[in-house]
């Protein structure tokens, strides 16, 4: 089992910028892919980005590409999103997942932080 953390998440106005940071603590890391997802209001919970432990396999939601940037540090056990020009509609609770397999990762099947919240003002 894979202990996951989120950090970075705040209040930023349109066209800003946050990093969001997921510290992950258990042995599995080292095979773990690892994504994220978020929850609007109201909204079901969405896939935003996928990542192997390669640092290979990424992949986006089409609303965030070109926008939002995947990443991980293998030494510090992280994984990253960093989002830029952000819109009000990226307003969420977002959440790290960590899975062995790829697809599940994408499904939201795995190991789940505890979210931290970005809100997008005008």
């Amino acid at each position: 089992q894979l202990g996951l953390v989120e950090s970075g998440g705040g209040l930023v106005q349109t066209g800003g910028s946050l990093r969001l940071s997921c510290a992950a603590s258990g042995r599995t890391f080292s095979s773990s892919v690892m994504g994220w997802f978020r929850q609007a209001p109201g909204k079901e919970r969405e896939f935003v980005a996928i990542i192997q432990y390669s640092g290979g396999g990424i992949y986006y939601a089409d609303s965030v590409k070109g926008r939002l940037t995947i990443s991980r540090d293998r030494v510090k056990n992280a994984v990253y999103l960093q989002m830029n020009s952000l819109k009000l509609e990226d307003t969420a609770v977002y959440y790290c997942i960590a899975s062995p397999r790829y697809n599940d990762v994408l499904r939201g099947l795995g190991s789940w932080g505890q979210g931290t919240q970005v809100t997008v003002s005008s």
